[in-house]
């Protein structure tokens, strides 16, 4: 589910006028792809979001003293169209302490917003968009956690589909402790890495695969555990690269 806007501005409830503005168009470029806004489009925006101090703002005198943060750009009809610099940029992620853009997270957001959009199964979909939004706010862990989980959606599908004629001897081999597999839900208690080895002995999955699958598990469980491990965005890439190429 995308961030709203009320809910990006929330940690901004004492911020000024212009905070709030650059904020609002921060979040209008990032989440909306509006590079470039008018009055009336913040206006709109503060409305949408039902956002109290945001109604009180005389937006066009704050943009026009809210230079070196923001420039105007062109004029959509009579109106004169803003765009944040990259001071004002700046000066938003500062107040909201995000982490400052990063080309690699900024393609695999790309890649996954791409993905999400094709993604039928709203449970699955719901699990790549949260970590959509974790990674544009630097929760590194927890994009791994949200986009692994929807990874094992789609693997329990194809293997629901092999009928349970043929995975129930499988779940037995490989989950033992696992209730006998009747139904798609049983597969709940199907751990991970058995669901690996199903999905390879089905042909689901190829040796190379499942090997990679089964080091994107580590990495999740370590991301999913307490550790003093910090995870880089580098590996997080890698992780998306091999989950998103396989699974998807």
């Amino acid at each position: 589910m995308a961030l709203s806007l009320g809910e990006f501005l929330h940690p901004l409830a004492k911020a000024s006028q212009r905070d709030l503005v650059l904020a609002t168009m921060y979040y209008l470029e990032r989440y909306e792809d509006e590079e470039e806004i008018t009055t009336a489009d913040l206006k709109a925006a503060f409305t949408k979001a039902k956002h109290t101090n945001g109604k009180k703002i005389q937006h066009a005198s704050v943009l026009n003293y809210a230079v070196p943060y923001v420039e105007p750009k062109g004029k959509d009809g009579k109106l004169i169209t803003w765009a944040l610099t990259d001071t004002g940029k700046s000066q938003v992620r500062e107040l909201l302490d995000l982490p400052a853009a990063e080309p690699d997270v900024e393609h695999d957001v790309g890649t996954l917003e791409a993905i999400a959009a094709k993604i039928a199964d709203e449970n699955v979909r719901s699990y790549v968009e949260e970590a959509i939004k974790c990674l544009r706010f630097g929760a590194l862990r927890a994009a791994v956690v949200f986009l692994w989980t929807g990874a094992v959606g789609v693997l329990r599908d194809e293997v629901w589909k092999q009928g349970v004629k043929t995975v129930a001897p499988l779940v037995a081999k490989h989950a033992s402790r696992a209730p006998v597999f009747k139904k798609k839900d049983d597969l709940a208690y199907v751990n991970d890495a058995a669901l690996l080895l199903i999905a390879q002995e089905l042909g689901i999955l190829d040796k190379t695969q499942k090997e990679r699958l089964k080091e994107a598990l580590d990495l999740r469980n370590g991301c999913g555990h307490p550790s003093r491990y910090k995870i880089r965005e580098k590996k997080v890439s890698s992780f998306i690269e091999d989950v998103v190429g396989i699974v998807w």
